[in-house]
């Protein structure tokens, strides 16, 4: 495995996540035409939106994805009670934005102390996949691992197939991308989870992108495969509006790994907050370190 490509892409990932999450936010909840009528092709960090952000900030996305970074590096390993006390230290900080289902599971946590929420069939929402980043790039090399945390992780507020179904095919691509691999290995995880998941079809999609995980996710890689830049991915999918933040995120994830850190726009990242960016080249040596001594302890 080529070490300084591995870095590139890991950052890449993590890098664009933050930025798809930035970008997103301005215009979460508009539609195509409002976009267009306002902001044209809407292709600047500028913050505003229904959140007032300030240009560069993020949203709960990179938030409570920092967070996951944070429980599993400080544990040296995965520790799913670090995790939730990650969480409700996060939620008793006042974010600017908790997603419905979120800020239920992290009350739940904060109640009774137990980890895992129950099956719900209202758990299908996004929240879980889009934090689990950190979860693939601590895991690389070992899929038994991988398959536990990411369940454990996205259960702590969001328990439901299609919802775990997604995340665990979502980091799958990620792991790929970071190892090396290309867009057709990105497909194979594609086909696979079609074909377990029929509603995940993507081809042709021009529906909503709503907080939905089937619609997010469809609206993720049906840019994602029809783009071949990191700028062109991300764009492509915040201008669809809905669940922008969110959607941009996951897409700026897969197309950082895809093309690594050093094609990301300059301008971007001289825009994006910079402790946000600081945390993130923390964590990502952390996480493949980690990813490193579990492999070998697996062997």
């Amino acid at each position: 495995m080529n070490t300084s490509l591995m870095n590139d892409r890991a950052l890449g990932a993590y890098l664009g996540f933050a930025i798809g999450d930035a970008l997103g936010a301005t215009v979460e909840f508009m539609t195509p035409g409002e976009i267009a009528a306002k902001y044209g092709s809407h292709c600047r960090i500028v913050g505003g939106g229904w959140l007032k952000l300030k240009a560069g900030e993020v949203t709960d996305d990179t938030e409570m994805t920092l967070c996951v970074g944070d429980a599993i590096i400080n544990a040296g390993g995965w520790d799913v009670h670090a995790v939730c006390e990650g969480f409700s230290q996060w939620l008793r900080s006042v974010p600017a934005d908790v997603g419905n289902t979120c800020r239920r599971g992290i009350r739940r946590y904060i109640h009774d102390g137990t980890v895992a929420t129950p099956l719900n069939e209202g758990d299908a929402g996004n929240g879980a996949c889009m934090r689990n980043l950190p979860v693939a790039l601590a895991t690389l090399n070992d899929p038994v691992a991988f398959r536990q945390w990411t369940l454990e992780q996205c259960h702590t507020t969001h328990n439901h197939p299609l919802s775990d179904a997604a995340t665990l095919a979502i980091g799958r691509m990620v792991q790929r991308l970071v190892k090396g691999g290309g867009v057709s290995d990105c497909r194979e995880e594609a086909q696979a989870l079609i074909e377990a998941q029929p509603n995940f079809r993507f081809d042709r999609y021009n529906g909503l992108c709503t907080p939905f995980i089937v619609d997010t996710i469809r609206t993720v890689l049906h840019f994602y495969f029809l783009t071949d830049s990191v700028r062109s991915c991300i764009i492509e999918t915040v201008n669809v509006g809905g669940d922008a933040d969110t959607a941009g995120a996951l897409a700026g994830m897969l197309s950082g790994a895809t093309y690594g850190a050093k094609s990301i726009p300059a301008s971007w990242l001289r825009t994006i907050d910079k402790r946000v960016v600081a945390d993130i080249k923390e964590q990502v040596p952390a996480l493949l370190k980690i990813s490193n001594m579990h492999s070998a302890q697996s062997a």
